[in-house]
């Protein structure tokens, strides 16, 4: 697992073909600042003999919306250690748990603007037949409208017959947890726990510690539909990885909406860092009447790994897994 304790950038600058060219890269460590800095000098020297020998070389790195997924290491806040697992705070103040070994997996179900887009894009032909044979931008344009009301309707329609289900997610929750029991039950001696989340369903595999690499946690991830995102994370850095705490948003305090300072990049500047302890303050606080996942169930026989137990237990009173608070 890579998610080192120091980082720090370096810049270069060199003249190439007449243009001059600023080289900025990330070096990291896990002994010293120090040895993090003279690993960016080295990273931004090699990129930049690389651009001098005509290479197509990007000129600084940006952190990706999925920390992790382009192959550098995790680039988060370490919070708290308990041997090789990481609590980590990511881009929006929210703490994640990173384990080497132990296999977490969530589901996301459609959201609301999964099942609006296809109705969107039939909008958009409605509105282009009707431009093409009346020849009228008016008529074109009230068409368009007139089919986003119609789809609106028909979103409106859907959403009301899950709630009331008595929960909007009824049907794919039921479809995602029969995925889940027939892999589990097509292997006698794994276990799962399920747990629900704001947004579908986690998996946290007990029975046994995996290499995020070998086949069988790639067969899981496909059968299952892990996110792609999530799954070239768990390769590119040898580990799996679970949100803990609440999304700022969703915990109904404006103030706590969006980490501070913005945006919520790592390492912080010492003005950073003042902002930073503000925010987490409020955060902790507005985090108190919620939970991040809630236990439904247990399946499978083959018992919890001594090496699982620990995570499984830090990852239960890290979610409030085992409590009724609502989930955010």
């Amino acid at each position: 697992m890579i998610v080192p304790r120091f980082w720090a950038e370096a810049r270069l600058r060199d003249r190439i073909a007449g243009r001059q060219v600023t080289i900025r890269r990330w070096g990291w460590s896990d002994e010293s600042q120090a040895a993090a800095h003279a690993h960016a000098e080295q990273r931004a020297r090699d990129a930049l003999e690389r651009k001098r020998a005509g290479e197509d070389v990007r000129r600084f790195e940006q952190k990706v919306a999925y920390n992790g997924a382009d192959g550098q290491p995790i680039r988060e806040e370490i919070v708290e250690r308990h041997g090789e697992t990481v609590v980590t705070r990511n881009g929006y103040g929210a703490l994640c748990l990173n384990t080497p070994n132990v296999l977490f997996l969530d589901i996301d179900f459609p959201e609301l603007w999964d099942r609006f887009e296809p109705l969107l894009l039939l909008a958009f032909v409605v509105a282009g037949v009707t431009g093409y044979y009346t020849r009228s931008t008016a008529r074109t344009v009230g068409a368009f409208f007139a089919a986003l009301v119609v789809c609106s309707a028909l979103v409106g329609l859907i959403v009301r017959h899950e709630r009331r289900k008595h929960d909007p997610y009824s049907s794919d929750e039921r479809e995602a947890l029969d995925r889940i029991a027939a892999f589990v039950n097509a292997r006698p001696d794994w276990e799962a726990r399920v747990y629900r989340t704001p947004a579908g369903l986690r998996v946290l595999v007990t029975h046994r510690t995996f290499d995020p690499n070998e086949p069988e946690v790639l067969e899981c991830f496909r059968a299952l539909g892990v996110d792609t995102r999530y799954a070239a994370m768990c390769r590119k850095q040898k580990c799996f990885r679970a949100r803990v705490s609440p999304k700022p948003w969703r915990t109904g305090v404006h103030s706590v909406r969006r980490v501070r300072p913005r945006p919520g990049l790592w390492p912080l500047t010492p003005a950073g860092a003042a902002k930073r302890a503000a925010w987490v303050a409020e955060y902790d606080t507005a985090c108190a009447g919620f939970a991040s996942c809630r236990y439904l169930d247990t399946l499978g026989r083959g018992g919890v790994h001594p090496a699982a137990r620990p995570v499984l237990e830090l990852h239960d009173r890290l979610c409030k897994a085992n409590t009724t608070l609502p989930l955010a």
